[in-house]
């Protein structure tokens, strides 16, 4: 399990992030940047930035659990976002997914994703218990 931690030197974190996340020997895992496609690769939320970014927390959500991770476990984001004034409006949704002790995030906007119509891509490292890990079956 990692564990977070705000140094006192630097500025209080004002959302869902902490400024250093400390691995403590479970297994790391980097996940591919999500979007906001469903199972079928249906794009979600057209034109609607707060549910691209539910749909991509779903897919983070779906993958780890997969491995048998869980959101808490994540250690750090990067999210790639179209409008970030937007994104930023869509806080009370991260909140829906993380407490604290919160990952460690870094957020830039961009001018487009691969597709003209995603507005929000999001990877993570987390790291997960090795008593919960489940390695993927080929």
């Amino acid at each position: 399990m990692a564990r977070s931690y705000n140094p006192p030197t630097v500025w209080k974190p004002f959302g869902a992030f902490s400024m250093v996340k400390i691995h403590e020997g479970g297994q790391l895992v980097h996940l591919k940047g999500q979007v906001s496609l469903d199972r079928e690769g249906r794009l979600v939320g057209k034109g609607d930035m707060r549910a691209q970014v539910r749909q991509t927390l779903e897919n983070i959500k779906a993958v780890l659990a997969a491995i048998g991770g869980e959101m808490a476990d994540i250690v750090s984001l990067t999210q790639y976002a179209t409008d970030i004034e937007q994104f930023m409006a869509a806080g009370d949704i991260r909140k829906e997914f993380f407490f604290e002790p919160y990952p460690v995030t870094t957020t830039v906007q961009i001018m487009r994703l691969y597709h003209p119509d995603l507005q929000i891509e999001i990877t993570a490292i987390a790291e997960i218990p090795r008593n919960r890990f489940r390695m993927p079956e080929d």
